[in-house]
């Protein structure tokens, strides 16, 4: 991949145009078996108009209950059927809340008719897979991947889930590392489930015999999303999330129009994060994900909003709970 002056080249296979369809067999966030992976987080419902999935949950201290969309994306087959599978909902459930998928086929206008609360939450990098890959990469990054290949190498594994161990113990390091907590935080019975839904694609960086980076990701109708990396000390130290990034480019070129690379942590767009820069060095755009909010019991929303006091959460009385 590296080539003797430093520069690097492609090894993509020719493109291949790949169409988004309207219904497609689920994979990825789609994926029935993805939701599964969140069933420790409360029970599971399919919408049938759709075809999209909710997370049920009881509201502590009451006999209520509200849902949400799994994490970290709500996708779903027809964005057109969302507003009737809330009308549906509305004698079950006192909200729903969800992040809509970037990539999803309905405009805002559209969500505010089904919605109370539409809003911007976080920008995604998207990176549009029809340019070169040698032009669409920074600079800089191109210099951190010529020096990540040649100490590390990178391979996709197919099956994942022998793999299980390796990635919970990286991922074990970087919850401990940034301090990961609530539904980021996944235990290893969700990560078994998440490596064998379909559309997953894992990549591992090795040095030597040791795994040192592992990175996941959903290819669903005719995007790759990237879902979680890890790596070890030694990965740091010889960014090898440099190498993997360029192993998935080239790998999802011929198999994808797009990236979604995902945004950062946090409500607040920190120019100068790291995370920031990384992805953007590998993006060619920004997307929005937009937070939905319904309140489906008005009364009901009150009463268990007395005394939570103003803010921006939504739903209002899980703010002392979740932040």
């Amino acid at each position: 991949m590296p080539l003797p002056n430093g520069n690097i080249s492609s090894t993509a296979e020719p493109k291949i145009a790949v169409a988004r369809p309207v219904e497609s067999s689920p994979a990825g966030y789609l994926s029935s078996a993805y939701a599964e992976s969140l069933s420790e987080y409360g029970s599971l419902r399919h919408l049938p108009f759709s075809g999209g999935w909710l997370i049920e949950r009881p509201i502590p201290g009451s006999e209520h209950r509200d849902a949400m969309g799994c994490y970290p994306l709500f996708t779903c087959l027809d964005w057109s059927g969302l507003g009737e599978d809330l009308e549906q909902l509305s004698e079950r459930l006192v909200t729903v809340s969800l992040v809509a998928d970037p990539f999803g086929r309905y405009s805002p206008e559209q969500m505010e008719k089904c919605f109370d609360l539409v809003f911007p939450f976080k920008l995604h990098f998207v990176t549009d897979l029809s340019q070169p890959l040698a032009k669409l990469v920074s600079r800089n990054h191109k210099r951190h991947v010529s020096k990540a290949l040649r100490q590390v190498e990178v391979e996709r594994c197919e099956p994942a889930l022998p793999f299980l161990d390796e990635w919970v113990a990286l991922y074990g390091f970087l919850r401990e590392r940034h301090g990961v907590r609530g539904l980021s935080a996944f235990s290893r019975q969700a990560f078994a489930r998440q490596l064998a839904v379909p559309g997953l694609v894992m990549f591992r960086a090795r040095a030597g015999a040791a795994t040192v980076g592992i990175t996941l990701w959903y290819l669903d109708r005719g995007v790759a999303y990237y879902h979680l990396g890890a790596s070890s000390p030694e990965g740091y130290r010889l960014h090898a999330s440099y190498a993997l990034f360029w192993h998935a480019l080239n790998f999802f070129s011929s198999r994808a129009q797009w990236l979604d690379l995902g945004g950062v942590p946090g409500l607040e767009d920190d120019l100068a994060s790291g995370l920031r820069q990384f992805k953007a060095g590998w993006a060619t755009g920004t997307r929005p994900a937009y937070f939905c909010g319904k309140i489906l019991q008005p009364e009901a929303y009150h009463r268990l909003c007395s005394g939570a006091g103003a803010g921006t959460y939504f739903p209002a009385y899980r703010a002392k709970y979740e932040l």
